[in-house]
């Protein structure tokens, strides 16, 4: 899955492919935005065991799409 997390006062957003289904990443998420750690801090890991941390109240949004497909091909007419 594809995460986009926007950070406050950043103007790029934080895009993580994770392994993870859409239902696990929003309890991570919900579970880091409603204190239960207690860190304060959100952490995903993506598909290569990088770690991404980042702190709970500068989140602006998280979005959890489906990875964009590779496209291959030619524009007919172009």
């Amino acid at each position: 899955m594809e995460v986009k997390i926007g950070v406050q006062h950043s103007p790029r957003e934080l895009v993580i492919d994770s392994p993870k289904t859409p239902d696990e990443i929003e309890k991570d998420i919900a579970a880091a935005m409603s204190g239960s750690t207690k860190d304060g801090l959100l952490t995903l890991v993506d598909e290569r065991g990088r770690r991404v941390v980042v702190p709970v109240d500068r989140i602006a949004y998280v979005e959890i799409a489906q990875p964009d497909q590779r496209r291959v091909g030619f524009i007919a007419g172009a």
